[in-house]
């Protein structure tokens, strides 16, 4: 099967890691914190703001891929601060009102000055 690395302007990247590989009809998305690709910055310090954008982040990547959040099989959300599960979950919520793709959440295993959040992704295309 082939490989194929996707990338956007739309989403933070780095020569490290590919925002997402697609192989078949499945693409394997990246952990996106809640930076803004524009600015560069956090999207805010709380725990909404964050979310928000990393889940905005990961749908810009998904979009390039040809898939959607609605495509979304499986999400893995890594926390800064496990009591932040709360707001994190208010803000997932509004992203996945309906039948939400299977997840699991742990703790951040790397400290990331004053990131909350990060999450990844995997869809069909």
């Amino acid at each position: 099967m082939e490989r194929k690395v996707i990338r956007t302007t739309e989403a933070p990247s780095s020569p490290l890691y590919s925002q997402a590989v697609k192989v078949g009809n499945v693409v394997y998305l990246s952990g996106f914190t809640g930076m803004n690709p524009q600015t560069k910055q956090l999207a805010g310090d709380s725990i909404e703001e964050q979310t928000g954008q990393a889940i905005r982040n990961c749908e810009a990547v998904l979009k390039s891929a040809g898939s959607t959040l609605h495509d979304v099989v499986q999400v893995i959300v890594l926390l800064g601060d496990p009591s932040d599960f709360d707001g994190m979950n208010r803000e997932y919520a509004k992203m996945f009102p309906n039948e939400p793709p299977a997840r699991m959440v742990a703790k951040l295993g790397v400290s990331l000055p004053k990131v909350r959040v990060s999450i990844a992704m995997t869809a069909a295309v």
